[in-house]
């Protein structure tokens, strides 16, 4: 484990921004004690300092995680976000989508969202924004990125595709033994 360099940084940051905007100061000055950012095996993990300073007394080769997962880079040095960082963009995220309550299954088995289950969009989306998708009930369901912006969603047919499918919770059955 150890901090993560200016470039990974940048990337990391550049992804995150596009879900959360300027609130990523919001993540690390937190009022409830001092947080940051490790990388471990390629993904990257939102840990405490003071878990930080007890996981530096294990064998690097027998930690298997710390904190909470953000996302992992691939070997071309990309990031993906994974949906363990759910929790902490859905409160933050500046562009959302609602889905109707007939959407949110087929959003769950990994399909994009349509005109026809989109229940609300944030107002002035931009297209190709980072969005959260929760339930009518404000419950996050995943995130995703506008495929269309949200005047275009006002006219656009409703087999259209107006978010494309990132990440759901369903995600904890059908990919368990990748995420920790």
């Amino acid at each position: 484990m150890r901090p993560l360099t200016e470039e990974e940084t940048r990337i990391f940051f550049e992804k995150l921004s596009k879900y959360i905007g300027e609130n990523i100061k919001l993540l690390i000055d937190r009022p409830d004690g001092a947080y940051c950012f490790r990388l471990h095996r390629d993904r990257i993990y939102y840990v405490s300092e003071t878990i930080m300073k007890l996981a530096c007394n294990v064998a690097r080769e027998n930690i298997v995680s710390f904190g909470t997962c953000f996302g992992k880079f691939t070997k071309t040095k990309k990031f993906r976000l994974h949906i363990t960082a759910l929790d902490y963009l859905a409160p933050y995220a500046k562009y959302k989508i609602w889905l109707k309550p007939n959407a949110e299954q087929q959003f769950l088995y990994g399909n994009h969202v349509m005109k026809s289950g989109l229940g609300r969009i944030t107002e002035s989306t931009p297209q190709y924004q980072g969005v959260v998708v929760y339930s009518m009930n404000d419950l996050p369901l995943g995130f995703g990125v506008a495929a269309k912006s949200t005047q275009d969603c006002r006219s656009a047919d409703p087999m259209t595709i107006v978010a494309f499918h990132q990440s759901d919770i369903g995600e904890y059955i059908r990919s368990e033994d990748t995420l920790t």
